[in-house]
């Protein structure tokens, strides 16, 4: 069985030693399969050593495939492909992290986009990046919640005004969201469901 063979293995055991292998030993003929498994890996963690052995290579190589794929109709590879961009940390890539990528209707896709986005962008880029990131407050569910949160304090100070506008919004839901984010900005080290649910109580 070659490599490339037992990336697409039935046992997900042999995918995850054939991901190991990929990065081990970084052969170039493999850099175009393992992105393009990334996109179809059903386990976590195959899909997290495929990622691990995308940092191996030249980012020459990786980026421009990885940059290639955030255009696919297939929720599963730009995830993941933002995902690896952002371990990778060449920030050449930033420019394609766009609004559509950090406003996605998957919200795996725009979780991913924001923590790639922070991950990638350029001071110059941070206030436009947390007005971006402020104007999503309330989506989802709790994990995109606290994800959404965890990017806009991996901002900083920048995101604080943005945020606290959004503490007034109409929407309770968006209402709770900023304020526990906000208070959150302010000590980064508390919980964040503990600070949620005591914004929704007061909202």
């Amino acid at each position: 069985m070659t490599l490339v063979q037992a990336l697409s293995a039935p046992d997900s055991s042999v995918r995850l030693r054939a991901a190991l292998a990929a990065g081990t030993d970084p052969d170039p003929a493999i850099v175009v399969p393992l992105v393009e498994r990334c996109g179809t890996e059903p386990d976590f963690f195959v899909r997290d050593m495929l990622t691990w052995a995308l940092t191996r290579f030249p980012t020459e190589t990786t980026v421009p495939l990885l940059v290639a794929e955030l255009r696919s109709h297939h929720a599963q590879a730009r995830s993941q492909a933002l995902h690896s961009l952002s371990k990778i940390g060449e920030t050449s890539a930033w420019p394609a992290i766009t609004r559509t990528l950090l406003h996605d209707e998957d919200d795996e896709v725009a979780r991913a986009a924001w923590r790639a986005a922070v991950a990638l962008a350029p001071a110059a880029g941070h206030q436009q990046l947390a007005d971006d990131l402020a104007s999503q407050l309330g989506r989802g569910n709790r994990e995109v919640h606290r994800s959404l949160s965890r990017a806009l304090v991996s901002l900083g100070d920048v995101a604080e005004p943005a945020v606290s506008t959004a503490t007034t919004s109409d929407d309770p839901q968006t209402r709770a969201h900023a304020r526990a984010t906000h208070m959150l900005l302010r000590d980064p080290d508390a919980g964040f469901d503990s600070l949620l649910d005591e914004a929704l109580r007061s909202c």
